[in-house]
């Protein structure tokens, strides 16, 4: 038995992380700058002001693309870009088995059908060789989406759907910043996607944009939202609140890495972090980290998550499995989805505001697990868990 002070927070120790998980965005000068000056000289209450115009600007700048047309959630910014691939009725999108379920539906919200893949098993992402083998002649689109530190293999799948003339939809909203084969996350692919929501990297509490270099992409989108007016809308408070979000992107992300590259080294067994290329940048809005109950004395996933929060860490359960969570009538698979199973009940992800807050992250976050796999007989015996 562990002494008082040594026991976890959810059988009435301590909590290592008395105050919690860090605010996010939280206050920030740059920002409220930004906001009062558009406050003041009046144009915060424009259609589309100096501010949407210059964060149009600067995200052409920093993501090197040709066109950026900013709209009011990453979710339309998915769907902005299915229509812009001119994906309908009757077209299958290729995408993964494990993925946010908004892609999924808004696949089926411009008539066409969802086609599952595997991921990979070493860091969940998209299988790109179960893709390529797979795809058939109703294919119109695949989409990519960089999840949880994670990164797709843009460049061979790229090289592939180039050779079928499938549109690629690279879903960067997890990773702003990121890099990849010497691009930013969300270039490669035909055309890329961006979420500015509540709790994103770069954060207006709504709002996305959809980033292409292929101008009848963008032409596509731009006839389908101008009716007369802007029917996916970015505020010009929202652009004033993310440029200077902007300018401190790459620092920060520099910042997140070097926490999650400590937190690698240090890992306690029982958890493993999802592995990327050693030459790439990955971005971490969510770390992934895959549980492993055997280690914890056949602690459930959700009961050792929740004892974790219990300590003031932010962590939660992955996203559901698609196929789980949605009529077998309104999709098809390319083979059986071990890897987006083992995914739906294995994966954790850690909010990314703890990977700039200062103190010691790695040593508390390693201390919090280890009092759990001390005491994880007890925690499941007591319901402890199921109380949180």
């Amino acid at each position: 038995m562990t002494d008082s002070f040594d026991r976890p927070a959810i059988l009435g120790g301590e909590p290592l992380f008395p105050q919690g998980s860090p605010d996010w965005p939280g206050a920030w000068d740059e920002v409220a700058r930004s906001v009062q000056r558009s406050l003041s000289d009046g144009s915060w209450g424009k259609y589309c002001g100096p501010n949407h115009e210059r964060l149009e600007s600067r995200l052409c700048e920093f993501f090197q693309v040709e066109h950026v047309i900013l709209c009011a959630s990453g979710t339309a910014a998915v769907e902005l870009a299915l229509r812009g691939a001119k994906v309908g009725s009757g077209d299958q999108v290729l995408l993964a088995g494990y993925d946010f379920k908004a892609n999924f539906q808004n696949i089926l919200t411009v008539g066409a059908t969802p086609i599952l893949s595997d991921v990979q098993t070493a860091d969940c992402q998209l299988d790109v060789s179960q893709i390529m083998a797979g795809a058939s002649d109703k294919s119109r689109a695949v989409i990519a989406s960089h999840l949880h530190g994670g990164l797709v293999d843009l460049p061979r799948l790229m090289a592939w759907a180039e050779s079928r003339g499938l549109t690629v939809i690279e879903d960067a909203c997890q990773c702003p910043g990121a890099m990849l084969a010497g691009r930013r996350a969300g270039t490669i692919g035909d055309v890329g996607v961006l979420s500015f929501g509540g709790s994103k990297l770069l954060s207006a509490g709504r709002g996305g944009a959809v980033l292409t270099n292929r101008p009848e992409i963008a032409q596509r989108i731009r006839l389908h939202t101008q009716r007369g007016n802007e029917a996916y809308p970015l505020s010009e408070l929202q652009a004033a609140a993310l440029l200077p979000q902007l300018d401190c992107l790459d620092d920060f992300n520099q910042q997140r890495l070097h926490t999650v590259n400590e937190l690698r080294d240090q890992l306690p067994r029982g958890l493993s972090l999802l592995a990327s290329k050693n030459d790439d940048t990955p971005a971490f809005y969510k770390v992934g980290l895959l549980y492993d109950p055997a280690e914890f004395s056949g602690l459930s996933r959700d009961a050792f998550s929740n004892a974790l929060r219990a300590e003031g860490i932010a962590i939660d359960a992955g996203f559901r499995a698609l196929h789980l969570i949605h009529s077998r009538r309104r999709f098809e698979t390319l083979g059986p989805l071990p890897h987006s199973e083992r995914a739906d009940t294995e994966m954790l992800v850690l909010h990314h505001p703890v990977l700039r807050a200062s103190g010691d992250f790695t040593t508390r976050f390693v201390a919090a697990v280890e009092r759990i796999r001390l005491t994880a007989s007890e925690i499941h015996s007591s319901g402890a868990s199921r109380r949180c």
